[in-house]
């Protein structure tokens, strides 16, 4: 294509040139695809994005829902106008012998002229011969570009602009060829080495690096890129680096420092707002998605972004509000459907959850959320037939060799397994069996601890059996009145366990299951004090403390299918030989769990009694140094210096806590364990677990068996005689007997709620009603395993409780487990529309 010397870049030999250039071009491409063109943006957000997310186009993604508008991205390359072809074969598309080789002249020496490339030389037709090749990059001929540029430093070795342009070709071509990377990648080292002090060079270099995953190093082109010559563009870059990195603090001050260099960025400001969300700085995160809106009123991501920010402070009104502003400006916005569609499952609205997310699958058929929650959604309202049949499009999707199964994938074959076993105990009545004995011990092992489905010598649930049919939607008309005020009825007291914390959407399918429960307690524990017997798992008895549990077991297995609510003594005996943790994260890294924050301060308190306990016994030389120490210790980062005393807590170190026996006095039980650990840079983890294993399960059950034994016994003296004082010992027996429970926690889910109602429908049971909220920012689990005994609990929860004589009508309800004896009964009153309810309520005030 070229003589041994340069031809000349005047307008007629140029335009030979060229033509040549594109006839041979066309020729030997005729029976091949053109190269695979991507938009001219920058490589960090568009390969990164592509990497992370799954799919073209974008600036750079930094986790689930912090996609950004190309329009507001910036390259440290050039901006050229793309090219229109569509290289499928469209008729619109014009082949490459008739692009207008004056207007790529032109355009070539429009660049040339004003030296809009980088490292432009002293020489015009250099200049000239260089825009050429940029321009080609521009228009999506990456290949052509490269062999124009190789051509030139065959003359010429140490073109500085040659070997960026050429880097910057390869680049373009696609980081999904690693070649293409490592040709990018040793390009722009030659410029580095030949021309130091050039900061797009570094930023370009860094673009390559990030979504090889090479991050540490991106951040070094980054930060020297920065030293060369600051700029709001070169921080948010490297922001998003860092978000991506979860350091979200360090983030936070480059998307902070950036902004100081150009306010008006809402992409900055977005970011700035999702370091706050991913710290559990909510209110602090609303602010700067309301900020970012300010800046760009059309900005869908800002308004998904503030919807997901109020999904998690539960506040559904100002969620739903958010997530419906951003699909007014896209109808089609994938993610925006699909976080919408999570909110209304766990809202309760599985109907008009399922409707968004079939129109995500429409728009985007292979997401796995969607899939997953479509099938979810589905058999939670005893549609089998249509769920399993979303699950098992999920279990089609295997991850390709080297690639993360999604948490979906590894969650699914459980769903679909226990979809087949539920189908199958449709119109079975519900004492009739057990799913803590029917579950293979191996299955409720691996799918309690989230494992991966590999299961030995499994023998699979039978498939759907075509005579037993799917559950149909019940008119709440069609119950009679009295089975109406029930409902009704429930639907008050689920609402009375609601949580008003961070974190906690108020969820009107669990309010209702766990109401019914509520009330079936109650009715259970009535007839045990008058001597009536129970049935239970097959099985005919006077009722245990455990199956007063199983009552409300069941309405929160069904109410959501999703989370495996399991007795974790009834794991096979290996499972419980290791330990089975319950563990909660409380600080991660700098990720804080503001569903807990009320509790830092009183597991702070009680982990520095322990420090000086410890080195008063190990330590006493150095004791008062480490409690002058402690007394500058106000929250839990305080602590990583005080490890430093002792070589054994170098690292981090476990307290546990106590749980003193009502049994037994002076006997003391272990509690939860408290972890702190910490790195160099001041990262932490901060966390509780309780260790569930056969001797600790058996002193706990001890302990509940004799509660349960005197609650027994006083509630029949309770039946015969309503003096007060037998009232207030059978309140406290209650709660001392749930203290043990939520210290214990004995289930894999749900022991927080499951408790609570039992707590509620036993007090009702003695006559007396609980009236009061629990109050803002309290939770009964944590209120129970944090206090230093069950009598302190008793008085901390029967402050809020502010019990009342229970209301006469309770005696007219009918019997629950009469009413709703089937997985199909129970499934139909909780897909009944609740909103008769309320209507009833506002015609009585």
């Amino acid at each position: 294509l070229r003589a041994a010397k340069m031809a000349p870049a005047d307008g007629a030999g140029a335009a030979r040139w060229l033509w040549v250039l594109l006839a041979v071009l066309a020729l030997t491409r005729a029976a091949l695809a053109l190269t695979e063109q991507y938009p001219t943006l920058s490589l960090l957000k568009q390969e990164l994005h592509r990497q992370r997310r799954g799919s073209a186009g974008g600036c750079a993604s930094a986790g689930e829902w912090a996609e950004q508008y190309s329009a507001e991205c910036d390259s440290s390359f050039l901006h050229f106008h793309e090219s229109d072809c569509d290289i499928g074969g469209s008729s619109s598309c014009e082949s490459v012998l008739s692009l207008n080789t004056e207007k790529i002249l032109s355009q070539a020496k429009l660049l040339a002229e004003q030296k809009r490339f980088p490292f432009a030389t002293d020489n015009d037709n250099t200049n000239e011969e260089l825009a050429i090749a940029y321009v080609l990059i521009g228009n999506g001929l990456y290949d052509e570009a490269i062999q124009h540029f190789s051509t030139m430093l065959q003359e010429e070795p140490e073109l500085v602009s040659a070997i960026y342009g050429r880097g910057i070709a390869y680049g373009k071509k696609g980081l999904h060829d690693m070649k293409n990377a490592e040709l990018a990648l040793f390009e722009l080292s030659r410029v580095i080495s030949l021309e130091p002090d050039h900061p797009e060079v570094f930023e370009q270099r860094a673009e390559i690096l990030s979504p090889l995953g090479r991050i540490s190093e991106a951040l070094s082109d980054l930060t020297k890129a920065i030293q060369l010559q600051p700029s709001a563009r070169l921080y948010r870059h490297r922001g998003t680096l860092y978000f991506i990195s979860e350091d979200y603090a360090t983030a936070h001050e480059d998307f902070q420092q950036s902004l100081e260099l150009n306010k008006n960025q809402p992409i900055a400001m977005l970011y700035k707002g999702l370091t706050f969300f991913h710290r559990g700085l909510l209110k602090e995160a609303v602010e700067s998605f309301k900020e970012a809106l300010k800046q760009k009123a059309d900005f869908i991501d800002a308004y998904k972004s503030l919807g997901q920010a109020y999904r998690e402070l539960g506040n559904f009104d100002a969620a739903t509000e958010n997530f419906q502003k951003a699909l007014l400006l896209n109808q089609n916005h994938v993610q925006t459907l699909q976080l919408k569609g999570m909110m209304l499952y766990h809202h309760g609205s599985l109907d008009e959850a399922l409707k968004n997310f079939k129109r995500c699958l429409q728009l985007e058929p292979y997401n796995e959320v969607c899939q997953y929650m479509k099938g979810l959604s589905y058999v939670a309202m005893g549609q089998f037939y249509e769920g399993i049949k979303a699950q098992t499009k999920v279990m089609l999707n295997d991850p390709l060799p080297g690639q993360k199964a999604s948490p979906e994938y590894l969650k699914v074959k459980y769903l679909r397994e226990y979809s087949r076993y539920l189908h199958a105990h449709l119109d079975t009545p519900l004492t009739e069996y057990n799913i803590d004995i029917d579950l293979p011990g191996n299955f409720k092992d691996h799918w309690a601890k989230n494992l991966p489905f590999l299961i030995e010598n499994y023998e699979e649930q039978p498939g759907l059996q075509p005579h037993i049919k799917d559950v149909l939607f019940q008119n709440f008309e069609s119950y009679k009145p009295d089975v109406q005020e029930l409902i009704c009825v429930a639907d008050r007291l689920g609402s009375m366990m609601q949580y008003e914390t961070p974190g906690f959407l108020p969820n009107k399918r669990i309010h209702r299951a766990m109401g019914l429960a509520t009330l079936e307690v109650m009715q259970a524990v009535q007839r045990t004090w008058a001597n009536s017997k129970v049935r239970m798992n097959g099985k005919t008895r006077l009722m245990q403390w455990r199956d007063m549990f199983d009552i409300a077991v069941k309405w929160r297995r069904i109410a959501d299918p999703d989370q495996p609510v399991l007795w974790l003594d009834q794991m096979p005996a290996r499972s419980l030989s290791r330990g089975f943790n319950n563990h909660i994260n409380l600080i991660r890294g700098q990720v804080i769990n503001m569903r807990y924050l009320e509790y830092f301060e009183k597991i702070l308190h009680f982990i520095k009694d322990r420090i000086l306990v410890y080195h008063g016994a190990n330590n006493p030389k150095g004791l008062l140094e480490v409690r002058e120490a402690l007394e500058k210790v106000h929250k839990v980062e305080d602590l990583l210096p005080i490890m430093k005393f002792n070589s054994k807590t170098r690292d981090g170190f476990t307290v546990n806590t106590k749980v003193p026996s009502l049994k037994d006095q002076g006997k003391e039980y272990d509690g939860f364990t408290i972890t702190i650990t910490g790195d160099k840079v001041g990262n932490i983890l901060f966390s509780v677990e309780t260790q569930t294993t056969e001797e600790r399960t058996q002193l706990y059950h001890a302990e509940i068996d004799a509660l349960y034994k005197d609650l027994t016994a006083k509630g029949k003296i309770l039946i015969l005689s309503a003096e007060l004082e037998e009232v207030d010992a059978v309140c406290n027996l209650i709660l001392s007997l749930v203290y043990y429970f939520y210290n214990l926690m004995p289930l894999s889910r749900g022991s927080s709620v499951i408790a609570y109602s039992v707590i509620m429908g036993a007090l009702m049971a003695s006559g007396k009603e609980i009236s009061g909220k629990i109050p803002k920012g309290k939770l009964v689990d944590f209120e129970a395993m944090t206090a230093p005994g069950s009598e302190a609990f008793s008085k901390i929860a029967r402050s809020w409780m502010n019990l009342k004589s229970i209301s006469p009508s309770y005696k007219s309800l009918p019997s629950v487990s009469e009413t709703f004896p089937t997985l199909r009964t129970v499934i139909e009153v909780l897909n009944t529309d609740s909103s008769h309810c309320l209507k009833k309520t506002l015609v009585v005030v």
